[in-house]
């Protein structure tokens, strides 16, 4: 397969090379990737179309696919794996631990004695006026006090090679569907490279998920009922809905197959009603609870939200989380580290501007073509200028739109995002890329999946990732510790999971793919 690697060149910025995940060099692999390497120059063209191949079909008969313009599509996996050594994930893994327990204390202390608003450390007006914080979830406190579930955390790679976060996802984060299958689809095409890596599990995802929701579950309950609530088919990520309720064992439902009564949530299933503990919802806070929300929503349960703030059921994730994904409020996440854990950043952010603040507003103004310029609460790539690729008319829609709201987004520092090799056609190019860890927290640890989502943008030069704006995704391994190396592993390899050696997380004190214009589902 040499010849699919002629021509491949690691792209430059500034005159310097950008970090490429597998390339030290043009040709020179780097050491954790090199085994892959060298496997791939033993494949033919043929052979990898006919894996290509088995790839798509098996992906569109088991239905696993993504809405695009409208159309199902077998979601994009790229057959060449990203690889992540031990050290290097010891790093990712720590900084997203770090950064959820920071999360989970800035939640319950927002929605309660909010001392992080008196003590100057968040600007109370920054706090009352995102679109996703709501007063009706103060006061609400989990029994087990977890508000983050689940959460899913944006990094890239820059040119220096360090891991920043991009984003938090505390909402409805999605892809973790993607990551399992991703998974399984690799190990049946190509059994043979798993034999040469010693590739840290996935699979124990939902398992670890149905703990963590049991165990939120109320006091009362001693064998907890947990539903997975979706907006229904018409969702783009209804696969991972019905993936993960399926991989859990438990009932998939719809805002109609739910009824409140005295504050208590009952499943309708064959004319018996079932009481319900815990709800696992794929479904923004705006349409969750018509009592309290958008009285025309269609997909909601009505009376919800009063059955939790009486205590007799656990929204998962927490309603209100939003407040903390706002991508504003997000820049002050390294100021929360310090004041809730007394510790500094591991992960750090991408450097980002407040244009609320008149001074950062003049200066961005200034340097509009070198900036990205990003809606607070978008999600998906959506609303996104990119400076330096941007039109003269899309830098003008965007400076107006700065001046007239600057509270409404942030701008940020152009990250060139590392790059992999990726089939594009009949050759490997390097294409950019992002990695979204997830993490689940089940009140007494915080546990990363191993790797979690690569996105990848397939266009060339394009530095969004999104499946929904053209992105596709790589099958992402974390490599086992090697001997000398700290041993990581919780339980045996390969049947463990991996989480930092030395971290002992406290216990607390979510493509936000489903957007809120997906979740109105046909009557």
């Amino acid at each position: 397969m040499t010849d699919l690697f002629d021509g491949y060149e690691v792209p430059t910025v500034n005159g310097r090379p950008a970090w490429d995940e597998m390339f030290e060099r043009s040709t020179v692999a780097r050491p954790a990737a090199a085994t892959l390497h060298g496997a791939l120059h033993a494949l033919s063209r043929d052979d990898l179309d006919a894996r290509a191949t088995a790839r798509d079909g098996r992906f569109r008969d088991q239905g696993i696919t993504f809405s695009l313009s409208g159309e199902e599509r077998p979601f994009p996996l790229d057959l060449v794996p990203r690889v992540i050594d031990a050290q290097e994930w010891r790093v990712v893994e720590a900084g997203v631990i770090q950064r959820v327990k920071a999360l989970e204390a800035f939640l319950a202390d927002v929605y309660g004695p909010r001392h992080v608003l008196k003590d100057g450390i968040v600007p109370h007006r920054l706090v009352t006026s995102s679109t996703h914080f709501h007063r009706s979830a103060a006061g609400i406190v989990p029994p087990n006090g977890v508000r983050v579930h689940v959460a899913g955390i944006d990094v890239v790679r820059g040119g220096d090679g360090r891991f920043r976060v991009l984003e938090d996802n505390l909402r409805c984060p999605s892809g973790v569907s993607y990551v399992i299958e991703n998974r399984r689809m690799m190990v049946r095409l190509f059994p043979d490279l798993f034999g040469l890596h010693r590739v840290l599990p996935v699979e124990s995802y939902p398992s670890r998920l149905l703990a963590a929701l049991r165990a939120a579950a109320p006091t009362r309950a001693s064998e907890p009922n947990v539903v997975v609530l979706t907006p229904g088919v018409y969702n783009s990520a209804y696969f991972e809905h019905a993936f993960l309720a399926q991989q859990m064992g438990v009932p998939l439902v719809e805002g109609r197959d739910l009824v409140c009564r005295d504050n208590v949530v009952f499943m309708r299933t064959f004319g018996v009603e079932r009481r319900v503990d815990v709800v696992y919802r794929r479904i923004d806070d705006d349409y969750l609870d018509p009592l309290h929300f958008r009285p025309d929503s269609l997909v909601g349960s009505p009376g919800i939200l009063n059955a939790a703030r009486a205590g007799n059921v656990t929204i998962s994730n927490a309603v209100g989380n939003g407040v903390a994904d706002d991508k504003l409020i997000a820049t002050y996440v390294p100021d929360l580290i310090r004041y809730y854990l007394g510790e500094e950043a591991l992960l750090p952010n991408v450097e980002t501007y407040r244009p609320e603040d008149p001074d950062k507003l003049a200066f961005v103004l200034d340097r509009l073509d070198r900036l990205v310029i990003k809606p607070v609460d978008g999600s998906g790539g959506y609303g996104i200028t990119i400076g330096p690729q941007a039109t003269d008319g899309e830098l003008a829609t965007a400076r107006a739109a700065l001046i007239d709201n600057p509270r409404g987004f942030i701008v940020q520092e152009v990250v060139e995002l590392s790059t992999a090799p990726t089939l594009v056609g009949d050759r490997l190019v390097p294409r950019h890329l992002d990695l979204r860890p997830f993490a689940i927290n089940d009140g007494e640890r915080i546990w990363v999946l191993p790797g979690g989502l690569t996105r990848v943008a397939l266009r060339e030069g394009s530095l969004i990732v999104n499946s929904s704006q053209g992105g596709g995704s790589k099958d992402t391994w974390v490599l086992a510790p090697g001997r000398g190396d700290d041993e990581l592993t919780d339980t045996p390899f390969p049947f463990g999971a991996v989480v930092a050696a030395g971290i002992q997380p406290d216990p607390g004190p979510v493509d936000r793919d489903d957007t809120a214009q997906q979740q109105q589902q046909q009557q």
